[in-house]
């Protein structure tokens, strides 16, 4: 045998054996070209279904590398394809079609088999969350598809925003609400709604002037936006921008003649303004176009309180709890004139069957103790307060009120315990740095006062008044006091002494009060709480 047939025949074995293996990991590339050509040209879902068993049966018999992620796309893109049809169904029908479960079902097998086998598939991604949003749907699949969605890299600027607005939906925490939105508003160029969605959540936490700032962008980008016209006048009200809230309003009423929702605004503009007449004659035209709507009759309710008919209050809050027995805003006005009319027992009584049917009614349980505090009977203040604490230990209001009900009842250890509480959870509460302060300055338990701490605290519940309010001034003139510096207690009483002559609204009890305290602190004698029967309150005013 010649040398040179050795190389050829090893050439000729290792060429068959190379295209035996070729072919067997190319074996699914007939079904693969024919499922491309299928999905090119494909009219009709029926021939879009016989590309995807293609595509399916290529990558089961076999596919190089480079084919294997081409047929993966492809399946990919072509499931996505067959679930639009569903999907769109699904969404323009909703769930009153008894078919409507069947489309949003079978949109979703073909999605979540898109997204499995190319993961980065953004629309998808969006098309599952807004599925699974639906009701019925699996909030925290929607949750987790849009995060997949924001993980991927290199998306569209604008379609990421629309991811953003989607997840800003359904984040509960505003602080990551926020930060999404500023995201998306820095996305999206010139759409309004990220803008509109930011103010919006601005209102919800209190920025006033971050949402004026939000709103009047919004305006630039669309002048004839009625309800960011209105939306802007309800801010500037909360700023007490009155005069530019009304050229808000007066814009939206102007875009929209018929419209209640901008006279039922500058009702309110006015009633803030003390133009009561003015704020009943936008609420009669409002009520002229909407006769018996809840909102507007419990605007004029309230502006009737404030006209102090407080009868005719009554007659509107009566007709709105007809049609709404469970309103907790009607419900609401008509207690605050009912005390108004000093009717505190009714309102007592009323409350107290309204917490027979609503016996978890926190707001309504705090608000009968503050009433049983008024009425002096703080004994059961502390049984009701202490029953909203069992159940939300870190309850605020419940604290401080049960703190103040407990010095009625004797108990100063106890409520400088919650007192205590209460200043961990906000130490700028000036009312309860106050009253912890004015405890431990005047109690007649000896072992609770403590001069330079009451001084450290009344300092602190001062300057967050900016030294204005007469009971802090007289706190921090008690614990100077207590601490033995006199002549910085004659100082400070005599400063809340001229406060409460300034100020009109200071009770006249409360001002011969303050006269006794500076008189003690003359004569160099600290000032002590005693009653009879056990301790007196902390006033109401402190």
């Amino acid at each position: 045998m010649s040398r040179r047939i050795i190389p050829l025949i090893l050439l000729v074995v290792f060429t068959s054996a190379w295209t035996a293996a070729a072919r067997a990991e190319n074996e699914g590339l007939a079904d693969l070209d024919r499922a491309t050509a299928l999905k090119i040209k494909a009219q009709q879902q029926s021939e879009l279904n016989e590309a995807i068993d293609l595509f399916t049966s290529a990558l089961k018999k076999g596919l190089d590398e480079e084919n294997t992620r081409f047929a993966k796309l492809l399946l990919a893109s072509a499931l996505c394809e067959r679930a639009t049809l569903a999907s769109d169904a699904a969404f323009a029908r909703g769930p009153a079609d008894p078919l409507w479960t069947n489309y949003r079902t079978l949109a979703l097998e073909d999605l979540e088999k898109a997204v499995e086998i190319v993961p980065e598939l953004p629309d998808a991604l969006l098309v599952i969350a807004r599925l699974h949003r639906l009701p019925g749907g699996d909030r925290r699949r929607a949750a987790s598809a849009v995060e997949s969605a924001l993980a991927v890299q290199g998306v569209d600027p604008r379609v990421r925003a629309r991811f953003l607005m989607l997840a800003v939906e359904m984040e509960e925490d505003q602080a990551k609400k926020l930060k999404r939105l500023d995201e998306a508003v820095e996305l999206s160029g010139s759409k309004i709604e990220p803008l509109r969605a930011r103010g919006m959540l601005h209102v919800a936490m209190g920025h006033a002037e971050l949402a004026a700032a939000d709103f009047a962008r919004v305006l630039e980008l669309d002048p004839e936006n009625v309800e960011t016209y209105e939306e802007q006048a309800q801010v500037l009200i909360a700023l007490r921008r009155f005069d530019q809230a009304l050229v808000s309003v007066d814009k939206a009423s102007e875009l929209a003649p018929g419209s209640v929702m901008p006279l039922a605004i500058r009702s309110q503009i006015h009633a803030e303004m003390g133009n009561l007449e003015a704020a009943m004659h936008d609420l009669k035209q409002a009520l002229a176009l909407r006769p018996g709507n809840t909102y507007l009759l419990l605007l004029r309710a309230d502006v009737y309180k404030k006209m102090n008919d407080l009868d005719a209050a009554l007659d509107d809050v009566t007709r709105v709890l007809r049609q709404n027995p469970d309103l907790p805003q009607a419900r609401n006005l008509r207690w605050s004139v009912l005390l108004d009319q000093r009717k505190l027992g009714q309102v007592i009584s009323e409350m107290e069957e309204q917490l027979e049917r609503t016996p978890g009614d926190q707001d309504t349980l705090i608000q009968v103790a503050m009433l049983y505090t008024a009425q002096k009977q703080p004994k059961k203040a502390v049984e009701i307060y202490s029953k909203v604490l069992a159940g939300d230990a870190d309850n605020l209001e419940a604290l401080q009120g049960r703190a103040n009900a407990l010095l009625g009842v004797g108990k100063h250890a106890e409520a400088v315990a919650d007192f205590n509480r209460a200043m961990k959870l906000d130490p700028n509460d000036s009312n309860s740095l106050n009253n912890l302060a004015w405890v431990l300055a005047t109690s007649p338990n000896d072992s609770l006062r403590d001069g330079p701490r009451a001084v450290t605290i009344a300092t602190r519940a001062c300057k967050l008044t900016d030294y204005h309010e007469a009971h802090i001034l007289s706190t921090l003139a008690a614990a100077y006091a207590e601490s033995g510096d006199f002549d910085a207690a004659v100082k400070w009483s005599t400063k809340a002494a001229e406060a409460a002559k300034n100020d009109k609204e200071t009770d006249a009890s409360v001002r011969e009060s303050l006269k006794k305290e500076l008189q003690s602190y003359r004569r160099r004698q600290p000032w002590r709480e005693r009653l009879d029967e056990g301790l007196r309150p902390v006033d109401s005013s402190r």
